[in-house]
């Protein structure tokens, strides 16, 4: 069974562009694999827990060598638990908005919790860092209300912060197989507005069916 974990940071639940497009990738991959199991982990709907000083703590003392204290080792195990979510899925989806020409608050909140070392990657003194999630495909969905185009008055070279650190923690942990829908200018007027939810959509429609249809192929006995 493929299971797909569904990470989405906008609190809008009506009239998210990155839901949209997320929602319209998750459908069309079930209609082609109806046994695919969807986990969606809103991050606006759970409680993430605070990195404090019994996580600090155990974090140091992990990298250290020394025993965890009862606190510790419970805070540690509520990062493993947060993190299990992502290693246990087949597909990774994320859908997000660009905030202040980044990720959202909650997203970051969420990366800053489970990338620890021995949770989402491992680290050799010789070698540097390697990522624990590696033979997973990321489908990321973007959402933004301008333009990013290099001929805009937002060029996304100058301020694009949102995609380059999202596949660079992507890659960091381990996922190098990653795929984009984008949906712009969404500030730019309804009729603009639809029209780029409208394409997105049917971008993530497509991309699903290839997927879809790639699973379905490896599934077959040779």
């Amino acid at each position: 069974m493929t299971i797909i974990l569904h990470v989405s940071s906008s609190p809008r639940r009506q009239r998210s562009a990155s839901l949209e497009a997320a929602h319209s990738f998750i459908t069309n991959f079930r209609g082609h694999i109806p046994d695919t199991q969807v986990k969606h982990l809103d991050l606006w709907d759970i409680e993430l827990p605070e990195f404090d000083e019994s996580a600090m703590a155990a974090k140091y003392a992990g990298l250290a060598g020394t025993p965890l204290t009862p606190a510790q080792q419970q805070a540690w195990d509520r990062l493993r638990q947060l993190a299990s979510h992502l290693h246990e899925a087949d597909l990774l989806l994320f859908s997000m908005p660009l905030w202040n020409f980044s990720i959202p608050y909650k997203l970051k909140h969420f990366i800053d919790l489970v990338s620890q070392k021995d949770i989402l990657f491992s680290f050799d003194p010789e070698f540097g860092f390697s990522g624990l999630l590696t033979g997973k495909k990321a489908i990321v969905v973007y959402a933004r209300g301008l333009s990013y185009a290099n001929d805009s008055f937002t060029p996304s070279q100058e301020y694009d912060y949102q995609k380059v650190y999202f596949e660079m923690w992507l890659k960091f942990v381990g996922i190098t197989d990653i795929e984009s829908v984008i949906v712009e200018k969404t500030l730019f007027g309804s009729e603009i507005d639809g029209e780029a939810r409208r394409h997105a959509c049917l971008q993530a429609e497509q991309l699903a069916e290839r997927l879809a249809l790639s699973h379905q192929a490896a599934r077959i006995p040779s």
